[in-house]
């Protein structure tokens, strides 16, 4: 027969209230903890956590809803988070709904029957409506790398403007004008911020901006070959190009392997993350690198705040925006090989 709480207690000589306190992670006194440790061992106490959630209304487990499951930032970000929120007794339960809205919807769904405690989200649905039913019941929602008008509720971001604004910069300061962007989906918060950084740097350095060098992508690494042939296609004359996420960004190498072009010799190219594909292009590639091990980090504080402590009525939902950096290839040259 399975033991008990009030075997344990029996067994250590301690009042129920104690042993509950430990097992809801409440104030011990240590050595009542080394008992209580001690007489779980021998007693082979199993707690039983389906009946545990169902007397405290949780579940210690958070929800995780994220496009796509083999993208690398979204890879890199839950691996991060679920390692801090293992270390907290959380455990995750991971829904990849390929960018589809409907299957965003359904994993929501699927976690508040799962009774989560919280969900994660790098939304698919810019208005949010899959999150609305979950919001009702007053438990905590993050959102990553985007943010959703009408949902209160905190987000961790990258400043995706300034990301683009920099990459950008770096073309036009060694000289380029006819620079092409490959960017994300029309809806998504983060291609229009990139998108926005990149008409913002044209514009201060008075280069006027041409529909036929911006190609509106979907994330995926054939997005990322249909763009840059598109490009090249309608372009003559385009030196440079902005590439703006990871899968992309291995599209338009093997766009630009198949089409015969030299980089950085007849076109300049600036990617998006993954420092280890960079090093192993030739030449190295220029990149934007994303802080994915701190935004994971931030996220997964953030829930565990809003767990511990409950949300404080009356505080306003906040965006915490952590910034990128450049990290320097040799994908990009001077135009005509010299300084401008």
């Amino acid at each position: 027969m399975a033991a008990t709480m009030k075997d344990i207690a029996r067994k250590t000589g301690l009042g129920l209230a104690t042993i509950s306190s430990y097992f809801n992670g409440g104030n011990v006194r240590e050595k009542n903890r080394i008992k209580i440790e001690a007489a779980i061992e021998e007693l082979h106490y199993e707690v039983n956590e389906v009946a545990r959630g169902l007397k405290t209304n949780a579940t210690k487990t958070i929800g995780v809803v994220i496009p796509e499951l083999n993208n690398t930032f979204c890879a890199e970000i839950i691996t991060g988070m679920e390692d801090v929120l293992r270390s907290h007794g959380y455990a995750t339960i991971v829904c990849d709904c390929r960018t589809d809205k409907k299957l965003e919807c359904e994993a929501v769904e699927f976690l508040i029957r799962k009774r989560v405690d919280g969900i994660i989200n790098m939304p698919v649905d810019e208005e949010g409506n899959h999150l609305r039913k979950f919001q009702k019941t007053g438990k905590p929602i993050v959102l990553i790398d985007r943010k959703i008008q009408g949902i209160s509720c905190d987000s961790v971001l990258v400043d995706n403007r300034k990301a683009a604004e920099d990459a950008v910069q770096c073309f036009i300061k060694k000289g380029h004008r006819n620079i092409g962007i490959i960017g994300g989906p029309e809806g998504i918060f983060t291609a229009q911020e990139r998108l926005a950084g990149y008409s913002k740097a044209l514009n201060e350095a008075g280069i006027p901006i041409r529909d036929s060098l911006i190609f509106h992508g979907d994330y995926t690494i054939q997005g990322g070959v249909r763009g840059l042939e598109k490009l090249v296609r309608d372009n003559p004359d385009m030196t440079a190009v902005f590439v703006t996420n990871y899968e992309m960004t291995m599209g338009a190498m093997i766009g630009v392997n198949e089409l015969g072009i030299q980089i950085p010799q007849q076109l300049s190219l600036i990617g998006f993350d993954n420092l280890q594909f960079a090093r192993a292009c030739n030449p190295k590639l220029t990149i934007v690198s994303q802080p994915t091990d701190g935004i994971a980090r931030e996220v997964a504080r953030i829930m565990l705040e809003h767990l511990e402590n409950g949300k404080q009525e009356g505080k306003e939902s906040f965006s915490e925006k952590l910034r990128t950096e450049i990290i320097e290839g040799k994908s990009v040259s001077f135009l005509n090989g010299k300084l401008p």
